[in-house]
């Protein structure tokens, strides 16, 4: 069979097309904004990770271009030969402080990040426990370990328990010499809006002695009083052992990084092949993050408008007639699911309010 006969046979998309619901790609005509222009059109945007409207700030403009103008476009090379600049080290410096960790280390991008930390402190005698709506990068860092791996119930604490128990059977964690076992959750999963129950985690990690990979990609600038994420809400920042953040939502720009103990980050620095094989992130796209770091910092009172903004979102949504809002266990993450049906139903509904002038994000299944 040639290799490609399943390109040939993917008629999904030629499907949709044909029936004018095709939902993707569509081309911006502006930067993003709360209103942009789509293919010629003025259009509200509620689709976007924009949380705390920073990708149009004056501020993270100008950072980005001071950057290029001093340090060139690109860096040409990875991080671990010639393409760390001091943008990348006063960066991870900083962020570390705001996580209140010892230590940090950028990625090029988000996705890279969860495969590099993932990959790196993993291996053939340890075990990964992870929740099963936990984000794709995570899913794929878990493939490129060799690692003893599991998948819990969304939030299902009680079937995290058994798991963390069979590892300790295994010699694995608490009182074993087989190896280690890493905990990986969402911290704000992002496609319900749920915020992870980070507490019994932390408990249970504890108690069977597991490490926490926290991935705060949506919860960075959302939670907690200063937007410091998922630990920093329920107060557990000494008890969550990595954060992982991406700069493509709070912070403006592109990128990724993980906070954590500087030994553990050396570790990382040195051994992770996603990170050390990778071009560097460049030179404007580093300075816009830590421009919105400064910002986040200066100005925590966006992090309380979003809450707002989102309790008020959610309560006129709930009182519209034919709306199934889907439950959620908090009101102030700006991610609101809202049950539509079937495939078709979900992409003509997007539709029709894409021709209104409102852009949503159709989900279909895996995701």
């Amino acid at each position: 069979m040639d290799l490609f006969q399943k390109c040939y046979d993917y008629k999904r998309v030629d499907m949709a097309k044909a029936w004018s619901i095709y939902p993707y790609f569509h081309e911006l005509n502006s930067g993003q904004s709360d209103v942009v222009e789509m293919e010629g059109r003025r259009t509200i945007m509620l689709g976007s990770n924009n949380y705390l409207g920073l990708t149009s700030d004056p501020r993270v403009k100008a950072a980005a271009i001071k950057a290029i103008e001093e340090y060139g476009t690109g860096c040409s090379g990875s991080r671990f030969l010639n393409g760390t600049l001091d943008l990348h080290v006063r960066f991870e410096e900083e962020q570390a402080e705001f996580l209140k960790k010892e230590a940090c280390l950028t990625f090029s991008t988000g996705f890279q990040s969860n495969l590099s930390i993932i990959s790196s402190i993993t291996g053939r005698n340890d075990a990964i426990i992870s929740d099963s709506f936990n984000h794709a990068s995570i899913v794929d860092g878990m493939r490129l370990s060799f690692a003893k791996q599991y998948k819990f119930p969304h939030s299902d604490m009680n079937e995290l328990e058994r798991m963390l128990k069979r590892c300790n059977e295994r010699g694995q964690g608490k009182g074993g010499d087989k190896g280690g076992i890493l905990i990986i959750t969402d911290g704000v999963f992002s496609m319900e809006g749920d915020i992870c129950n980070l507490p019994k985690i932390v408990e249970l990690a504890r108690k069977y002695g597991a490490r926490i990979l926290v991935d705060d990609a949506h919860a960075l600038g959302v939670l907690g009083e200063r937007g410091a994420g998922t630990a920093e809400y329920f107060g557990l920042e000494d008890e969550v052992d990595l954060i992982m953040n991406t700069f493509s939502k709070s912070y403006a720009s592109l990128g990724g990084c993980v906070a954590g103990e500087a030994k553990v980050i050396e570790y990382i620095k040195h051994v992770a092949r996603p990170f050390i094989f990778s071009a560097s992130l460049p030179p404007g796209q580093i300075a816009a993050a830590h421009e919105a770091l400064r910002i986040l910092k200066s100005e925590p009172e966006r992090v309380a408008r979003i809450h707002e903004l989102t309790a008020d979102v959610q309560e006129r949504l709930k009182k519209l007639p034919y709306v199934e809002v889907r439950e959620s266990n908090n009101n102030i993450v700006p991610i609101i699911p809202i049950k539509t049906g079937t495939v078709v139903q979900t992409l003509y509904i997007s539709k029709l309010l894409l021709e209104a002038g409102v852009y949503v994000n159709p989900v279909l299944p895996p995701a």
